[in-house]
């Protein structure tokens, strides 16, 4: 079953000038290399650290990302913030410049009931003008959202999915079991190690941010899922897992992005630039 959202989604880092405006010359140049390698984007994920772009270079990022892409590229947005109206606002803001999709975390400051989950999200799905998706990252959040709650609001005719980067292959296996055979929801598995065996599974598409730096490795592995060829599959994860290892071991997830960009610099794909409160590597 091919659903209208499926794939190796790459969340595609931030490339920032010295002054902290948006490189417009390197999102152009990442977007083709997306392209080249089958890759979607998702721009202002966590990778992109969006939490800390404004709203003005969110925009402009945007706005550069869906004037390079190809037509076979969709564009998913990432929604992060504590003032739901702020949220919807730039929700519609992208969808109005061309995202395909917009992908939103849970507001992180308070603690939150499964009923405020459940109003968050429909607050979002009634009231934004494109598709939305549900973004799980227990890791930023601190909190998960409950299955029962991703149930109820897989059944919204405005929420597509879900990208999900909790670390419980239990989660993963249960949610891929629900949801492959949902032709209206897709299952984005965004935990980078388990992206390979999500696709063995029956997941709809993965999300990783190793693949700012190496996208042909997933090209590949994606391309091997697809013909059903699993140990080409499994070997290529293995690979990618070892350049994971290069920018993530012993690392804090910011500590992790940064380094993540100096290995890009080196390839001439951006410069090491961290937004605030961030710091490159020096």
């Amino acid at each position: 079953m091919q659903k209208r959202f499926s794939g190796v989604v790459v969340p595609m880092i931030t490339p920032l000038n010295k002054d902290l405006t948006v490189d417009l010359g390197s999102v152009s140049k990442l977007m083709k290399l997306f392209s080249q390698n089958n890759i979607h984007p998702l721009v202002l994920g966590t990778t992109g650290e969006s939490s800390s772009v404004n709203e003005m270079e969110s925009l402009r990022l945007l706005d550069a990302a869906v004037e390079a892409k190809t037509k076979t590229q969709c564009i998913y947005a990432g929604l992060v913030g504590n003032q739901v109206d702020d949220v919807v606002h730039r929700g519609n803001k992208y969808i109005e410049l061309g995202a395909d999709c917009v992908v939103a975390t849970l507001p992180s400051y308070y603690g939150l009931s499964s009923k405020q989950m459940i109003l968050f999200y429909k607050t979002l799905a009634d009231n934004i003008s494109g598709p939305v998706m549900m973004y799980n990252i227990k890791a930023t959040t601190q909190m998960s959202i409950p299955l029962d709650v991703i149930e109820e609001l897989s059944e919204h005719p405005n929420i597509w999915g879900l990208k999900d980067s909790e670390r419980d292959e239990k989660r993963l296996e249960t949610c891929v079991d629900c949801y492959k055979n949902n032709e209206n929801f897709s299952f984005f598995c965004g935990w980078g190690a388990q992206g390979a065996s999500s696709l063995k599974l029956g997941a709809d598409g993965i999300v990783p941010s190793t693949g700012n730096y190496v996208p042909e490795m997933y090209n590949n592995l994606y391309k091997a899922a697809l013909d059903n060829d699993w140990e080409t599959c499994l070997n290529w994860q293995k690979e990618t897992d070892r350049v994971a290892l290069e920018y993530q071991k012993d690392k804090t997830l910011g500590e992790s992005l940064a380094f993540l960009k100096l290995l890009m610099s080196k390839k001439g794909l951006c410069n090491k630039t961290m937004m605030p409160p961030l710091t490159e590597v020096e």
